[in-house]
């Protein structure tokens, strides 16, 4: 849809609140920072198609964004916002946990909430079955530790214990993923190998057998072209 006009009927602004959700937005009309930039503190643009937060810098006495259910990938960008205590992005398609982080703890300095459920960066069981509350917890330090001044992580209360444990150890809690793997080696050109065959009839009746055997050496230094047989020693 062409995103330089809004749907007036999918919009509510009351109270400083705007919502505009499910219109399968790429990016932020145009027409919303235009006409509400500088009057809302709360801004919902769920379930749309949301890629880009091209625009989002005129919404300038922002406190909350909910941005759930959209497209926001890792290379998304955030101005600067110094009001923003509240970022919601659950349902999106962040894989890469520290570069995420890094990019809020300096955009948003005054974050107080922050959910990231249902992203790969987030790794619990919403999003990876593969993960357990240990994963979990590591990933709640790392984030605890970059981002100081958060009181919700996710759906649940940052408590004393835990931000004492993310200031020691929340630095070396980073949670990584195996690289990708890379293409697969191409078959051989030729004829494909295979095992000698196996002697069924000669299985279990092998014997050992020793006697006497001339060798020859002729080493790198000898003197010139002595050599010594076996019965030489």
């Amino acid at each position: 849809m062409e995103t330089s006009h809004i749907n007036d009927f999918a919009l509510s602004f009351e109270k400083k609140r705007l919502s505009y959700c499910g219109q399968d937005c790429q990016k932020i009309p145009s027409a919303l920072w235009k006409m509400y930039g500088s009057k809302v503190t709360y801004l919902d643009l769920s379930y749309n198609s949301i890629e880009t937060l091209k625009g989002l810098e005129n919404f300038t006495e922002l406190e909350e964004l909910i941005l759930d259910n959209n497209k926001i990938g890792d290379s998304v960008c955030f101005p600067l916002m110094p009001r923003l205590r509240t970022l919601s992005i659950n349902n999106n398609q962040i894989t890469d946990l520290d570069g995420l982080i890094n990019k809020i703890s300096v955009k948003f300095p005054s974050l107080t909430y922050l959910s990231l459920l249902s992203n790969k960066a987030c790794p619990n069981q919403l999003s990876d079955l593969d993960k357990d509350d240990n994963d979990y917890q590591r990933y709640r330090h790392f984030v605890l530790y970059k981002v100081r001044n958060l009181c919700f992580l996710d759906s649940r209360r940052v408590s004393s214990a835990e931000r004492r444990q993310a200031a020691t150890r929340g630095e070396f809690m980073r949670v990584r993923r195996p690289a990708a793997a890379g293409p697969a080696p191409p078959p051989p050109s030729g004829p494909l190998a295979r095992p000698l065959p196996v002697d069924f009839n000669s299985l279990g009746k092998h014997k050992g057998a020793y006697g006497k055997c001339i060798y020859k050496y002729t080493g790198k230094h000898s003197e010139g072209n002595r050599f010594i047989l076996n019965s030489d020693l």
